[in-house]
């Protein structure tokens, strides 16, 4: 195999691993990689506005309501308007949420992040600006996108309520 051959069939393993990933925690949690992220968030911080959500798990405001949304359907957030700024809401897990979250596998970038700090910074930086590279030779640079390795929209609805038409 040659090296355009060898680029080529490591990015499709890159794409596959996250698609199985994907697939595999929607069917055991039945959540998306972002809405993981999020409740995981919410367990971790205390009176979490929607914008303070944003932030922290680095996507649009816009995103994470869409996000709440599906969950505050499934009944695993509530949303609470502040008293003292209206202008502001807050998100708060509710019990079912919180047992999802038990058992729930976690996001593959946590385990790529684990990973990732055990290297030493040269080889960071090294994959950093490979990948980097890469996307400019996809043209993919100004492709917006957030820290989550999941494919598709990351405020789509849910693939297990896609096939069952709950959704």
């Amino acid at each position: 195999m040659d090296n355009i051959q060898a680029v080529l069939v490591a990015l499709r393993r890159l794409i596959r691993a996250a698609d199985i990933h994907s697939k595999k925690l929607v069917k055991t949690s039945g959540l998306t990689a972002p809405q993981l992220l999020l409740l995981q968030a919410l367990k971790e911080g205390t009176d979490m506005t929607v914008g303070a959500l944003a932030t922290q798990i680095n996507l649009s405001q816009a995103t994470v309501t869409t996000i709440i949304d599906r969950l505050e359907r499934r009944h695993l957030v509530t949303r609470v308007r502040s008293s003292v700024d209206k202008r502001k809401v807050h998100v708060y897990l509710t019990d079912d949420a919180s047992e999802i979250l038990k058992t729930a596998p976690t996001a593959l970038q946590e385990q790529f992040v684990d990973r990732f700090l055990k290297l030493e910074v040269w080889e960071q930086n090294m994959i950093l600006a490979s990948l980097q590279r890469v996307g400019v030779m996809m043209d993919a640079e100004d492709i917006d996108a957030a820290p989550v390795l999941d494919i598709g929209e990351l405020d789509r609805k849910d693939e297990s309520k896609l096939s069952s038409g709950e959704l």
